[in-house]
């Protein structure tokens, strides 16, 4: 199945997209430290929302480097290997909100 069913009524939550930047303000060069950044960011919110990473419904990527795509992969497979994938799209875009940021994570959960 290329998607996720909803058979029951559930509260929804809508994460607007989350950077690779640390609650400190700093931001790190590399893309797979701002990967796990915009991770960190995004499970501080679902744990704020009393929810898991297990509620993820639907994620969307958005990478300013085609080439950073396998180690997009490698993170997700490590941090986010549980339970019923959600449905995923991945785009790579001319720029982001700032020069220096590398990925966007989008999320939409579901309890």
């Amino acid at each position: 199945m290329h998607g996720t069913e909803i058979t029951e009524p559930r509260r929804f939550v809508f994460l607007s997209g989350q950077i690779g930047v640390a609650p400190d303000g700093t931001t790190h060069a590399s893309f797979k430290d701002q990967c796990n950044q915009a991770i960190d960011n995004v499970e501080a919110l679902l744990v704020d929302a009393e929810m898991t990473t297990a509620d993820i419904l639907r994620v969307t990527y958005f990478v300013t480097d085609a080439d950073n795509l396998a180690s997009l992969s490698e993170v997700r497979q490590t941090r986010w290997n549980e339970g019923n994938a959600p449905a995923v799209t991945t785009l790579v875009v001319a720029a982001l909100a700032a020069p220096d940021l590398l990925v966007e994570i989008e999320v939409t959960a579901a309890k």
